[in-house]
């Protein structure tokens, strides 16, 4: 197996599956503290802080990491924001945790059409006049932005409506596509890489499903690792013309 200078790892199905544990996975990001080998957490899931997902790992998963470890779409976001469209008025769909990241980064939000971006994530408290708002500022020439496609959610009570639906709602009603920052797109992973300090070919992007993961890697031309202990199995692979880099049955099959 050929050595990576660092690692990007996906976490709900790679790391860990829902409230279930991954021992496989655990035990993979101890040898890699142990190696001193360089990683990080890269997640779509914009909802939470670095530090409350630095939280949930070390209290569930036996997982010590810094915030500095964990890059989420939500911090994508605010990068991309900063890098093309600094000073630019914000209307905001998302909920606490990037509203926070935005402003502290020096972000006006307002609530209405006079917005110049439109950042939407997801949110469980958005409101039929929030959205109609949000479509106005659109049609009126805000720019769109949104942090993932992930259309659905996995939770107790079945698959919830993710991100991804409410950017298929805005969508259609303004006729407008937006400028994606989450895996499988390319802003995610130039943020990883930028903070890791390293080159694309020094990198491996670890994860459990092709369709955002392994497309992530492959979208950003770096190797491949897929796990088969979430998303995505073997016979999925027949319809896909680029395949993985490697894939292992769990992260114990890794060899360093």
């Amino acid at each position: 197996m050929k050595s990576y200078q660092a690692f990007l790892l996906d976490l709900d199905g790679t790391t860990y599956l829902g409230k279930q544990r991954i021992p496989s996975a655990e035990s993979f990001i101890h040898e890699l503290q142990a190696r001193q080998i360089p990683f990080m957490f890269v997640t779509n899931n914009a909802t939470k802080t670095p530090e409350q997902v630095a939280a949930k790992l070390s209290q569930e998963n036996d997982i010590e990491v810094s915030p500095e470890q964990i890059y989420t779409s939500g911090m994508a976001m605010v990068d991309y924001l900063l890098k093309y469209f600094p000073g630019q008025k914000l209307m905001v769909i998302a909920e606490e945790a990037l509203k926070t990241q935005l402003q502290q980064a020096g972000f006006d939000i307002v609530a209405d059409s006079s917005a110049q971006v439109v950042v939407q994530s997801l949110s469980r408290q958005s409101t039929y006049e929030e959205l109609a708002q949000a479509t106005l500022a659109i049609r009126q020439g805000a720019r769109f932005l949104v942090t993932n496609r992930d259309t659905s959610l996995p939770s107790e009570r079945g698959m919830m409506p993710g991100s991804g639906a409410i950017t298929a709602f805005l969508e259609a009603a303004s006729q407008q596509s937006p400028i994606v920052m989450g895996k499988p797109f390319e802003p995610i992973m130039e943020g990883a890489l930028r903070r890791l300090n390293l080159n694309k070919d020094q990198v491996v992007m670890v994860g459990d499903n092709y369709q955002t993961d392994i497309m992530a890697g492959i979208n950003a031309q770096m190797d491949t690792i897929l796990v088969l202990t979430g998303f995505t199995q073997l016979a999925d692979l027949d319809q896909y013309e680029v395949q993985p880099t490697h894939i292992v049955e769990d992260l114990s099959h890794w060899r360093f």
